[in-house]
């Protein structure tokens, strides 16, 4: 008998010991898979990656990846056949978000980096040799500096990507700083041949005057001065944005605020993962520096999130409940 109520407490003692240690398990708000925007840019699969895990690990939830351009993932998210879409550039899709801001069927859930920001840029080792070339207007003495091979007597620049809004943007600066008769815009056709036109000079030490944007792998993997422009103006690069700008101006672009947008269907019925999503924030150099180390280790997103989440915890539990990280860290 004795040996029987022994055997009994001791079952006991180790049913309580195994409830103990068994992380307590997360119930999602949803009762089906959370769909994400997902888009062709590595800035944008790395963020996703990021918010999958802690969702699926943090917050027991099942989730999707719905993969397509800017403009079909808005009106996917305006239907509600997407949750959550990331890296939304207000100022670039001004119209299409707005309207469906103003009509209740998004909503915008925070900025998701600490500004993005966009320039013109030439590596750090060409201002150090080149003292006087420290802002756009000086760029009138140095086009012989960036020839262009194909356009004798002028200086090269490397416009942004094709059918992007920074490609008018950049002519109408051309023009407002008078360096159109000196420079040839010159395009490379998508943002990939760009990067690479980018970082074949850079490796080779050669002298190239470019266009671009941040939070990017670019502006994180390699050492580039971002030219002083004259002060933001709003007003005239509101007219800059258009190819029908009668007089252009110079103007800074604006530092852009990066934003998740969510249905607004999903933020009603999911408030907890909402106020996931509204506190998700990676300072633009900080996540320059993640993206920075994906392309060196040529690592998928998915190995990028699981390293973001095992390094960065400082910046992580700053996003989610007490509750939830600790089931991160239990995962990790």
């Amino acid at each position: 008998m004795g040996q029987r109520i022994f055997s009994i407490l001791g079952a006991t003692t180790l049913f309580s010991a195994l409830v103990c240690s068994t992380p307590i398990q997360a119930s999602c708000e949803l009762e089906r898979p959370v769909r994400l925007a997902g888009m062709s840019w590595l800035s944008n699969q790395v963020t996703v990656a990021i918010q999958r895990q802690i969702l699926e690990q943090g917050y027991g939830c099942q989730t999707e990846e719905v993969i397509g351009g800017t403009l079909p993932m808005i009106m996917a998210t305006i239907r509600g056949d997407v949750d959550v879409m990331n890296e939304i550039w207000p100022n670039s899709v001004a119209k299409a978000w707005g309207k469906a801001v103003s009509a209740g069927k998004v909503e915008p859930l925070g900025s998701i980096y600490s500004g993005g920001v966009e320039g013109w840029y030439v590596p750090a080792y060409l201002t150090s040799a080149q003292p006087t070339l420290t802002n756009a207007a000086s760029l009138q003495r140095h086009a012989a500096l960036f020839a262009d091979p194909e356009a004798p007597g002028k200086g090269r620049f490397y416009n942004c990507p094709v059918g992007w809004s920074c490609e008018i943007v950049n002519d109408n600066l051309l023009k407002a700083l008078q360096l159109n008769a000196h420079y040839n815009a010159f395009s490379t056709g998508s943002g990939a041949a760009l990067e690479a036109a980018v970082v074949s000079a850079y490796k080779r030490k050669q002298p190239i005057l470019f266009y671009y944007w941040g939070p990017s792998p670019l502006l994180g993997q390699y050492d580039f001065t971002r030219l002083a422009m004259p002060a933001y103006n709003a007003q005239a690069h509101q007219c800059n944005l258009s190819s029908d700008c009668e007089q252009p101006e110079a103007s800074d672009f604006p530092v852009t605020d990066i934003i998740n947008g969510a249905n607004s269907e999903f933020v009603a019925k999911a408030p907890q993962l909402s106020q996931f999503f509204r506190q998700f924030n990676i300072p633009t150099e900080q996540f320059n520096q993640v993206l920075g180390w994906a392309a060196e280790q040529k690592a998928e997103p998915s190995e990028v999130a699981a390293n973001f989440i095992k390094t960065r915890r400082d910046l992580w539990q700053q996003w989610v409940p007490k509750a939830v990280a600790e089931r991160l860290d239990d995962h990790n």
